[in-house]
């Protein structure tokens, strides 16, 4: 089995975390779907689960928070393009999230936006040169310890 992500996220309406997700490029897996979860397939790697917050509760003791109102993660995700990151912020924002919850960064060879999902966990497409971006950050000087 190959390494593997799986995120899971405390949600208060299944079925509309479900349409956000699938507005920004997930499948929903039936098999491991039910009436209190959806695992939605981002990639061949990583999964989100997304978990009603009752039953999110079962897997752990400590209390579990409001992402409205504090921030745990911030969850990067790769993107091809500039149009790309565009795109999935475009869609994020029409499939009942909110767009640019920080001002963009674009650094010429690394462009990053923001997005949060409808329960408020906080997304960030980046594209990146990575040619540029090599050649304009500095370079790790040998030395002997």
């Amino acid at each position: 089995m190959s390494d593997m992500i799986f995120l899971n996220l405390p949600v208060t309406d299944l079925a509309a975390s479900i349409r956000f997700y699938e507005a920004i490029g997930c499948v929903k897996n039936e098999q491991f779907s039910d009436h209190q979860a959806a695992s939605m397939v981002w990639s061949e790697t990583i999964m989100f689960h997304l978990l009603l917050r009752d039953y999110f509760a079962t897997f752990t003791k400590k209390p579990i928070s409001d992402p409205r109102e504090t921030c745990a993660m911030l969850i990067a995700l790769s993107r091809d393009s500039r149009a790309d990151v565009d795109a999935i912020v475009a869609a994020a924002a029409a499939a009942g999230g909110k767009a640019d919850v920080r001002e963009p960064q674009d650094m010429g060879f690394m462009y990053i936006r923001t997005f949060e999902d409808p329960d408020g966990h906080v997304f960030e497409p980046a594209w990146m040169d990575m040619d540029a971006a090599s050649a304009a950050m500095p370079q790790e000087t040998g030395g002997s310890a």
